[in-house]
């Protein structure tokens, strides 16, 4: 829990009191690797502080599944579309690895924005994090190669790479994995 308050005073005053009341809404779980935070048509009920493991964002298609975001430990995530609308997810969320979260419910996190003057601060800071993720994926997609996109998620996360499957990361960047097998047969 000291990860989340470290992660939280960084960009904001948060009081004793404040702190106390978000941390007694949170609860901590732990996952297996393969295991499923979230499947295609579930509602998303929580924010996720991810203190270790990997996520896994992905759509299920007729031939193979695309990977459209990893989350490594030490940030906020969710299904977030899913978790504002309360509607139900278009797309799974699995753990790659065991996995240590911290969660707060849709219902508390409303309650601590009534409760709290710093609920709306953490809101507004869960929900630019998640947007700039977005923004920088989204961006990445449109203008680099698919050779840099693997370095820079290569460089961003070098020995978290060795625990994910090749064929999610060649899904990821958006090619076939013998294309990245050329990419990286001609980088090392």
């Amino acid at each position: 829990m000291d990860q989340i308050l470290t992660y939280l005073k960084k960009t904001l005053k948060l009081t004793d009191k404040d702190w106390q009341i978000f941390s007694s809404k949170l609860e901590k779980k732990e996952f297996p690797k393969k295991y499923f935070l979230l499947k295609t048509g579930q509602t998303e009920n929580y924010l996720y502080f991810l203190e270790e493991g990997i996520l896994r964002f992905y759509f299920s298609g007729e031939e193979n599944d695309i990977t459209f975001r990893f989350a490594f430990g030490g940030t906020l995530v969710s299904a977030y579309d899913s978790f504002l609308t309360q509607q139900p997810a278009k797309y799974n969320v699995e753990a790659l690895a065991q996995t240590t979260i911290w969660r707060i419910s849709y219902d508390d996190l409303q309650t601590f924005y009534k409760e709290s003057d710093a609920g709306n601060t953490i809101g507004r800071i869960a929900n630019e994090k998640l947007y700039l993720q977005k923004s920088k994926r989204e961006l990445s997609l449109l203008m680099e190669t698919a050779e840099q996109r693997y370095l820079n998620l290569f460089a961003e996360h070098p020995h978290l790479l060795q625990l994910i499957p090749l064929k999610y990361i060649a899904s990821y960047i958006g090619i076939t994995p013998q294309a990245l097998s050329r990419i990286r047969k001609r980088i090392s």
